[in-house]
């Protein structure tokens, strides 16, 4: 137990020196407010610009017909909240989310939610081990952050159990691949690149850090559950990187499905 929470705490601590070089956050309020469809810092433009595409699509393909057929405020567990503009842009569609993360950062983690002018509720918690009851939410959102567990079954189940049976969970801007290999191949290089600039590779905790197709099959198996995929448009830019890839033979690029997953009730 000692040994998980020295493990947990130091990458918090490289995590948060992560973050900060990257200049997330801000002092503005306003900054917070505009995510994920503006970045009034300009330092993260490109990324949150990724983000909104991914949240636009999730907000009228997934949200809105969730919307109509409950024909109810949704309860919504916001998972890998980071700062919580999606919990906060939830809320202004009147739904009552619960953010939930480990980073309790002012800047970039849970604290920054100080900043947003609706209160919600805010825990500090892992995914593997969720402090609710049996059936608390109607959907839970992995918010560009799946890829953080360390067991995928163990996290799923975890969000199984807290989903009604009418629930959904839904995974936003995880990186996935066709082959377990490639995914390997970009962690060593995130490894690595960390190893070169901040002098650590930021593995304290054993993420997996991708999905791979297999992968989603095989959880699909076990759980059991269905998945349905959708591939949103990010622009020909990203539409054409396997093609860029290959040409400058380097290994093929992940894609940022987002993939829905209901429960099949035993």
């Amino acid at each position: 137990m000692m040994l998980e929470m020295h493990a947990r705490q130091r990458f918090l601590e490289e995590y948060r020196q992560i973050r900060h070089s990257e200049r997330r956050g801000s002092d503005n309020p306003l900054y917070y407010r505009a995510l994920p469809f503006r970045d009034l810092s300009g330092e993260n433009a490109a990324m949150w610009a990724m983000r909104a595409r991914t949240y636009r699509f999730f907000e009228r393909h997934i949200l809105a017909p969730m919307e109509r057929s409950n024909g109810r405020t949704l309860d919504v567990l916001d998972l890998g909240a980071g700062n919580a503009w999606m919990s906060y842009r939830l809320s202004l569609r009147n739904h009552r989310p619960c953010a939930l993360d480990i980073f309790s950062d002012p800047r970039d983690g849970l604290r920054a939610a100080r900043h947003y002018p609706v209160a919600f509720p805010r825990v500090e918690a892992d995914f593997h081990c969720l402090p609710f009851k049996d059936a608390s939410f109607d959907l839970a959102v992995f918010n560009s952050s799946l890829h953080y567990a360390t067991d995928y079954v163990t996290a799923l189940s975890q969000v199984r159990r807290c989903l009604r049976p009418s629930g959904a969970v839904v995974i936003l801007d995880s990186p996935i691949y066709r082959r377990s290999e490639h995914g390997k191949q970009m962690v060593a290089e995130r490894h690595a690149s960390f190893l070169r600039r901040y002098g650590f590779p930021s593995d304290a905790i054993p993420s997996l850090e991708f999905l791979d197709e297999e992968m989603i099959a095989t959880l699909a198996d076990r759980l059991p559950l269905r998945w349905k995929i959708h591939r949103p448009w990010y622009g020909w830019r990203w539409h054409i990187r396997p093609l860029t890839a290959r040409l400058q033979r380097r290994r093929p690029p992940s894609r940022f499905w987002i993939l829905v997953g209901e429960f099949k009730q035993s």
